[in-house]
């Protein structure tokens, strides 16, 4: 063999070996999640758990449910949750359960929809973006109330519900969230936040999946 036949043979060689290279590349691009969006199946539903609540050293916060947010015509499931929120709100307040109200963008108190709004004595706080925690010091409400457990529900259960509850499980807190208070415009979204909450680390320590039927003040 020749130098330019050996040439030749290397030049072969390189390119079948940059061939196959770009072929690994390609199978394992082709397994992003993207790809393999459409054959992701659903994992089963998480449990949810009976809750006992100590209602001296509990709070329930109740997110952004506005004329602006919960409407038959932007987001008919809020409008499903709201005899469950109602329900909730109803026997925290007669266990003397702190309850606070927060509001998302421009909505002011009396955008509250009526079936789950405030008593007067109740705080409302707005300024926050979807971690309530973040633009309002609901930390330090809470640490001065004594509070150690926190009931979540609201609307979006993307937004609100699970940056909030994530927020207080990260600072240490008990976190309830019962899932027929909680709601978004499409199933998928409260479907994939009920799963980071109950399966995510840290998160799956501290945060009980339940209903409103099953918590016992």
């Amino acid at each position: 063999m020749n130098q330019s036949q050996r040439n030749r043979w290397r030049m072969t060689g390189i390119a079948g070996l940059l061939a196959v290279l770009a072929g690994l590349g390609t199978a394992t691009q082709a397994q992003s999640v993207i790809d393999e969006w459409a054959t992701v199946k659903a994992p089963p539903p998480p449990e949810l758990k009976p809750v006992s609540i100590d209602p001296a050293s509990t709070a329930l916060i109740v997110m952004d449910i506005s004329a602006q947010s919960c409407t038959a015509e932007r987001r008919p499931r809020c409008v499903a949750t709201l005899p469950a929120v109602h329900k909730l709100i109803a026997e925290a307040r007669a266990k003397g359960v702190l309850v606070l109200y927060t509001l998302a963008g421009m909505s002011k108190k009396t955008d509250i929809i009526k079936d789950v709004a405030p008593v007067d004595a109740e705080q409302v706080l707005s300024g926050a973006g979807p971690d309530k925690f973040i633009g309002i010091d609901l930390d330090g409400i809470l640490k001065g109330k004594n509070i150690k457990t926190l009931i979540a529900v609201g609307t979006a259960a993307e937004g609100a519900v699970l940056h909030t509850a994530a927020g207080a499980a990260f600072r240490g807190y008990e976190v309830v969230v019962p899932v027929d208070g909680m709601s978004s415009t499409n199933i998928y979204a409260e479907q994939y936040t009920a799963w980071h909450l109950a399966n995510a680390p840290r998160l799956a320590d501290r945060v009980k999946l339940t209903q409103v039927n099953l918590i016992k003040f």
